[in-house]
């Protein structure tokens, strides 16, 4: 038996010696692996509080194969022979057995059992070294986008060993778009991490006037300020302003409650526990030496729980009197934790240029909104400007004109997979539409009731109703795209703050390309001047051949024509359901009213006006977006009580009616 059992031993020592040539045949004196070896000990041992100089020294060794090392033992695919020290990266086949490979050449060496290996499985501490660490390499891959990627997670999630990574790399990039991004980022990051003053006040104040988000997230901790009190207000810079206990900056409460966390004051008592405490000390008829029948005001019960606190009866605690008392002797005040006096006073300084810049944008950007919302309404508006301003026909189904337009748009898309082709053949199509509509209507309804207002709102407004109904009948509740070309997705970014949708540049222009149209169309075409002579004087102008009956019914369908092209315009960017002429109608004829019954440049003005107005208001009351209409609507009737002409008054029919 014991032959046997020394023939066995000797077996298996052999198959093990054998098992361990080829990692034996590993080149223990390439670069990687004498300095593997160099730090054995401590990656062995994979401690978070020793590994840091280990890491150091792959990251900062110039070797191409230490990359691959830090990514492997990141991931747990690091081993080490239990024999010779050695380490390789393996791959595991099956619960006992792996396939290794050397890290110098990247070869293969053979399948072994795992238990001649210890495999490194780092902690989450230990792989955010490596991480880091791994950031260097990244920084200078020849690509490109992985240079991006790695600038892309600093940025996520900085830590302090990316600033010196940055620093190496920067002088060195080649690219120049990647280079500014990598010097900015630096700039932040020596905000945050840099162990010296006066590098972290230097790159504050690199960042004066700057706009970016990431500045002011940079700098706003470095501002923060904590709450504290003395008998004086200390003679330092860190001082940022004294507070008055009882203000809306600092509550008695918590003045008090700070004096007692700071040991400078008893806890207070309130009165009910006064009383509880007084009742539960009664001896015989008297409380702390005072007569029960005495304690008939604050000041004797205050006497009396005194002279309970003397005895050791009670805790000490101070009632309202001795709190105001207290806090009358001493100061209180904020100053900065966060920093030093002198990079806080540096980051406060760039902060409120920055805040003054910010205000400034803030305002263009609202100004920029307010002109994108005003060239929404104007292009609503255009063709209510001309039934009813021209016209004098109150149409209350001038909104599902608009939205017959953007339907007409939706169903060519449905045809016409090519975006920008069918925007181009939606437009025309739906002045189409929408003028034939409008005319149909005209000749039906709007011409037995010229001259009955009320007849022809009530008319209209069945109109509009039955419309609402057929478009839910054919294209169903729910809200239906309009998508817009590729080319107007995105925005045009100014800054951190100002931008503004292609989409609504689109509209701002399509909005002048028809407000120069309309001018063309009445100023230079005879259709234009047959209309302008029936506006002004239609029975003049019925004397000198125009027929005012024609004129009429190719007015109202040129105002439902270009109301349409307004639905196709209005719904690549809002939803597109049969409620959506709603949304607008109120806004159309008050921006036609506002700007002067009938005249186009007074349109303008008052789709300015209403847009900005209503902009104005949503910014003074963003959380209430039914009060800010509510309130523009009673401004507007306000406006018309001192201008019941509108900004500019037409002289001629509309006038009179």
């Amino acid at each position: 038996m014991s032959v046997f059992r020394r023939f066995f031993v000797a077996a298996l020592s052999l198959f093990v010696t054998l098992a361990a040539l080829p990692v034996s045949a590993q080149d223990a004196q390439a670069p990687i692996q004498r300095l593997l070896q160099e730090h054995g000990e401590i990656i062995a041992k994979s401690s978070r509080r020793t590994i840091g100089p280990a890491i150091d020294a792959l990251a900062a060794s110039g070797l191409d194969e230490a990359q691959t090392v830090l990514e492997r033992w990141r991931e747990k695919e690091m081993w080490q022979n239990k024999d010779t020290g050695l380490f390789v990266y393996a791959e595991e086949i099956d619960r006992r057995t792996i396939r290794a490979f050397d890290f110098a050449t990247g070869a293969a060496l053979g399948e072994f059992e795992d238990k001649a290996y210890k495999q490194l499985k780092p902690n989450s501490g230990i792989r955010g070294l490596i991480s880091a660490a791994l950031v260097r390499f990244q920084l200078t891959d020849p690509n490109p986008r992985a240079r991006i990627a790695a600038l892309n997670a600093i940025e996520r999630d900085a830590d302090e060993s990316h600033l010196a990574a940055l620093r190496a790399v920067v002088d060195a990039e080649s690219d120049a778009n990647i280079a500014q991004r990598m010097k900015r980022l630096e700039r932040i990051l020596t905000i945050r991490f840099a162990e010296e003053d006066a590098e972290r006040i230097a790159a504050i104040q690199s960042f004066e006037g700057d706009l970016g988000v990431d500045v002011r997230a940079a700098l706003n901790p470095l501002v923060v300020t904590q709450l504290d009190v003395d008998s004086t207000v200390p003679d330092s810079p860190d001082v940022v302003r004294q507070i008055e206990p009882g203000t809306d900056a600092l509550g008695l409460d918590a003045a008090y409650a700070l004096l007692v966390f700071k040991d400078l004051a008893v806890e207070r008592i309130s009165r009910d526990a006064q009383k509880a405490a007084l009742i539960a000390n009664i001896d015989g008829d008297t409380v702390g030496g005072l007569q029960v029948a005495s304690l008939n005001t604050e000041t004797a019960r205050d006497l009396a729980y005194a002279a309970l606190v003397q005895q050791g009866a009670v805790e000490a605690a101070a009632t309202d009197a001795e709190v105001s008392e207290t806090l009358s002797q001493f100061v209180f005040f904020e100053r900065y934790s966060a920093v030093s006096p002198e990079v806080a006073l540096a980051a406060h300084a760039v902060l409120k240029g920055i805040e003054n810049k910010v205000a400034v944008n803030q305002t263009i950007d609202l100004g920029l909104d307010a002109l994108s919302l005003a060239s929404i309404y104007f292009l609503a508006a255009i063709g209510l400007a001309i039934t009813f301003g021209v016209m004098g026909v109150i149409n209350m189904a001038h909104g599902e004109f608009i939205m017959m337009g953007a339907y007409t748009g939706y169903v060519v898309q449905l045809f016409v997979s090519d975006y920008t082709l069918s925007i181009l053949l939606a437009i025309p199509l739906a002045f189409m539409v929408t003028f034939g509509t409008g005319v149909a209507m005209e000749r039906l309804v709007i011409r037995w009731l010229y001259h009955r207002p009320l007849e022809t709102l009530l008319a209209t407004f069945g109109i509009s109703i039955a419309l609402q109904q057929l478009a839910k009948n054919i294209f169903g509740t729910q809200a239906r795209p309009l998508t817009a070309p590729d080319w107007l997705d995105g925005s045009l970014v100014f800054n951190d703050i100002v931008s503004i949708s292609y989409i609504r540049i689109a509209i701002f222009v399509l909005a002048l390309l028809f407000l120069a149209l309309f001018l063309i169309v009445m100023n230079r075409t005879r259709l234009g001047l047959e209309v302008r002579a029936v506006t002004q004087n239609p029975r003049m102008a019925a004397s000198m051949g125009i027929n005012p009956d024609r004129i009429n019914m190719l007015t109202f369908g040129f105002g439902s024509g270009i109301a349409g092209i307004a639905g196709v315009a209005i719904g690549l960017y809002a939803k597109v359901t049969s409620e959506m002429g709603s949304d607008y109608i109120v806004q159309s004829f008050m921006t036609v009213v506002v700007g002067g019954v009938g005249n186009i440049w007074g349109t303008l003005l008052g789709a300015t006006m209403v847009g900005t107005l209503q902009k104005g208001i949503e910014w003074l009351n963003p959380s209430n977006t039914l009060a800010a209409q509510t309130y523009m609507i009673l401004f507007i009737i306000l406006f018309i009580q001192f201008r019941p002409k509108g900004i500019i008054a037409l002289k001629g029919r509309a006038a009179e009616a």
